[in-house]
C-alpha cells in the first residue's frame, strides 16, 4: 500500500470497510438465527420453541454439571455431588479437562458465574459460597446466602441466584446483600424449580430442574417470554444407567454459540433454536 497513490488507497479502504461492515451483519445474522428475537409485544403467551444440533462436542460423563459459561472462548464449569464437587476450566473442542480444584467434601457444589476476573460458586445446601481468581482458581474469599444455592448467572454488574422456588434474587458482587428480587411466572403461574442460570442478550435462559425445558424469562418483571422444549438433545443410545438431567447453559457471545449439556452426560451439545409451528 506503500506505493498506492492516493485515490487508489481511499479506494482500497473503503473496500476493505465495507467487507468489514458485511462480515459483522453476517455475525449478527447467524446470532440471531441460533436464537431468534422475541416478539416486540411482551402481553401474548410465551412463545414455544424447538431446536435442531448444529454440533457436538465431547464432554466428561464423570462431570455433575452443575454450572456452565464461556470465559475467553474456554468453558468454566462447576461440577457437584460431595466429594465430587469442583471448579474446572474445560477445552470446549476436545471436552480436556485443562485446570481444576477440588471443592471440600462438605460441601455440594452448585451454579457458577463470572465477573471480570473473579469466579463465583455456590453450593447446594451449606449457605455458603466461594470466591476464585478467574485466572488461576485460587480462592480469594467465601461469602453466605440464605436458603439453597441452585444457579447463578450475572447482567456483568449483579449475581442473579435462584434457590429452587419461583424467586430470582439479584445479589451484589460485593457486599452478597441482596439488592432486588423477581416472581418468575410463566403464562401468569409462578414457575418453580428453576436451575441452571445464563444471562443472554439481556434476557435470562433457566433450566427447568427434571425437565427438557429452558425458559426465556424477562429480567425486569420475571414473565417467562419463551418456552424451549430440548426433549431427545442425548439420544437414548448415548445414556448410562447414571445419566441424569440436562443442566448445564453457555452461551458465547463472541461467536453466538449456545451450548447445553447435562449430568454426567458424555456430550455437549451447541443448538439452534427455531419457533414450534
Amino acid at each position: 500500500m506503500k506505493n498506492a497513490n492516493p485515490v487508489s488507497r481511499l479506494l482500497a479502504l473503503g473496500a476493505a470497510a465495507i467487507l468489514a461492515l458485511a462480515a459483522c451483519g453476517r455475525g449478527a445474522a447467524e446470532t440471531a438465527s441460533v436464537i431468534p428475537p422475541l416478539p416486540a409485544d411482551s402481553s401474548g403467551p410465551a412463545v414455544r420453541y424447538t431446536y435442531e444440533v448444529v454440533r457436538s462436542y465431547p464432554h466428561d460423563r464423570g462431570a455433575f454439571t452443575q454450572g456452565l459459561l464461556v470465559r475467553n472462548g474456554i468453558l468454566l464449569e462447576s461440577t457437584g455431588l460431595n466429594g465430587r464437587s469442583s471448579l474446572r476450566e474445560v477445552e470446549l473442542a476436545t471436552g480436556r479437562v485443562l485446570k481444576q480444584v477440588p471443592v471440600a467434601r462438605e460441601y455440594f457444589a452448585e451454579g457458577l458465574a463470572v465477573i471480570g476476573d473473579r469466579a463465583y460458586q455456590l453450593t447446594w445446601q451449606s449457605q455458603r459460597g466461594f470466591v476464585y481468581d478467574a485466572d488461576t482458581f485460587r480462592q480469594l474469599a467465601t461469602f453466605t446466602y440464605a436458603g439453597e444455592g441452585w444457579g447463578l448467572t450475572t447482567d456483568g454488574t449483579q449475581l442473579v441466584l435462584s434457590d429452587g422456588t419461583s424467586r430470582l434474587r439479584f445479589l451484589d458482587p460485593k457486599t452478597f446483600a441482596v439488592v432486588r428480587t423477581i416472581n418468575v411466572t410463566l403464562d401468569g403461574v409462578p414457575l418453580e424449580r428453576l436451575n441452571e442460570l445464563e444471562w443472554i442478550n439481556g434476557e435470562i435462559f433457566a433450566n427447568v430442574w427434571q425437565t427438557d425445558t429452558v425458559v426465556r424469562l424477562d429480567p425486569v418483571t420475571g414473565k417467562v417470554r419463551g418456552v424451549i422444549d430440548f426433549t431427545g438433545l442425548l439420544p437414548a443410545a448415548e445414556r448410562a444407567s447414571d445419566t441424569d438431567v440436562l443442566n448445564g447453559i453457555a452461551y458465547d457471545p463472541a461467536t453466538g454459540r449456545l451450548l447445553l449439556t447435562g449430568k454426567h452426560w458424555p456430550k455437549l451439545y451447541e443448538v439452534r433454536l427455531k419457533p414450534k409451528p
